[in-house]
């Protein structure tokens, strides 16, 4: 039997602790104090423990201070397995932290009461990011207990703060440690698809902006009155349109294949049917491809602002509510993917693909500080939904693609 049949065997018989596992971190509801709740720690207490118990021979708490958290700070773990070589490290990085229930009368049952339901484990954070964090932890319980020596060291950092801008979390712990190295491998369990043939490796600039216009209210049957705010708005819109045409190019690497520029948030103005409105706002969601600077794009935004501010009559204002540059992609032939690539074939039977993604994930930290890492997990994308759901043969299977990865040369 080879090793990674016993590894696989012994993932298999974990089954029901690993379900267990999940039933546990799901009580432990780490919410962000930002949105309502009392941070991490509870939860890291908790996986400080298994770690502990579990053969990691470095565990270290690296605490990000909060004001807003009652203990005072973030929980960021880092935990080290040992290898064969210390050279390199392979790292799986997970998220503790996770997002509030929303509407509790949209659940079927109490969010943080994990139930099985159907071969699923449904409740809150059961998918992001409980899944991948029990994937992790299992898959290098199962070297240990099979006595099985990785290739390599192994690390999982356990974070904070994902879910509300990662300043608490991997930030904090690229920006105060010397933990990881460009020779390192790092998969963040942070996107994917219902195959598991999604590899993120690369992610559009996002640019969210806030369009303001003011014109002159007035009375809806005398128009000649007042500046419809609402109908140069209308006409901006089309305007924005025009910068499809204007940042043309194409890259097959990204779905969509294309920048996108898409009017989205419509704040109300006023409250009644005979009123031309003297103010009217509207949002924009602008995902970019890195060739293109966000400079060169507000640009054109605001020349588009100017005619329609010459054709109605009207002032606009415009406000950046984000403006995040896209990190450098992770290359497609990158160590990183070239193991998920294997291992995905290998366990799921299937051909992973790396992709650029229009939505941005926690890996675009390790990128920006010149790290690569590469997004890869078989998900159906039930993040923050009612009802969130993971597949327990994902979880287990997952395990197995890091457990196939701990094994590469």
């Amino acid at each position: 039997m080879t090793s990674l049949e016993k590894i696989t065997r012994r993932l298999d018989a974990y089954r029901n602790d690993m379900i267990s596992m999940q039933i546990k971190l799901c009580a432990l509801p780490a919410i962000a104090p930002s949105s309502g709740g009392q941070g991490e720690v509870k939860k890291a207490e908790f996986l400080l423990n298994f770690l502990k118990d579990n053969g990691f021979s470095d565990v270290q708490l690296i605490k990000a201070p909060d004001l807003d958290s009652p203990d005072g700070y973030r929980p960021n773990i880092l935990a080290f397995y040992p290898g064969k070589s210390a050279a390199k490290t392979i790292w799986v990085m997970t998220h503790m932290d996770i997002v509030p229930p929303g509407e509790l009368a949209q659940w079927r049952g109490d969010p943080f009461k994990a139930w099985i339901e159907g071969g699923k484990i449904f409740g809150r954070g059961v998918e992001d990011n409980q899944q991948d964090m029990v994937a992790s932890l299992y898959a290098i319980k199962a070297f240990r207990e099979e006595n099985i020596k990785p290739n390599h060291r192994l690390a999982l950092a356990l974070v904070s703060d994902e879910e509300t801008g990662n300043l608490k979390g991997i930030d904090h712990v690229l920006k105060t440690t010397k933990a990881f190295s460009p020779r390192d491998m790092i998969i963040v369990p942070d996107a994917g698809n219902e195959k598991g043939t999604l590899i993120e490796v690369a992610e559009k600039s996002i640019l969210w902006l806030k369009f303001k216009t003011i014109g002159k209210q007035a009375h809806g049957s005398t128009p000649d009155k007042g500046i419809n705010a609402f109908k140069a708005a209308s006409y901006l819109t089309v305007e924005l349109d025009k910068l499809y045409k204007k940042f043309p190019l194409r890259d097959p690497l990204f779905e969509p294949p294309m920048s996108t520029f898409e009017p989205t948030k419509k704040e109300a103005n006023v409250p009644n049917i005979n009123t031309i409105p003297g103010e009217d706002v509207f949002y924009m969601d602008a995902r970019l491809l890195p060739r293109y600077g966000i400079a060169d794009v507000e640009k054109e935004i605001r020349k588009a602002i100017r005619g329609v501010e010459a054709k109605c009559q009207v002032a606009i204002t415009l406000e950046e509510k984000q403006a995040a540059a896209a990190a450098p992609p992770t290359s497609p032939k990158a160590p990183v993917v070239m193991a998920l690539k294997k291992a995905i074939k290998e366990i799921y039977d299937e051909n992973g693909k790396p992709k650029g993604i229009g939505g941005g994930t926690v890996a675009a930290f390790f990128r920006h500080a010149g790290f690569s890492a590469a997004c890869w997990s078989k998900v159906d994308e039930t993040a923050h939904q009612p009802n969130e759901y993971c597949h327990i043969d994902n979880m287990i299977g997952d395990a197995k693609v890091f457990a196939h990865i701990f094994l590469q040369e």
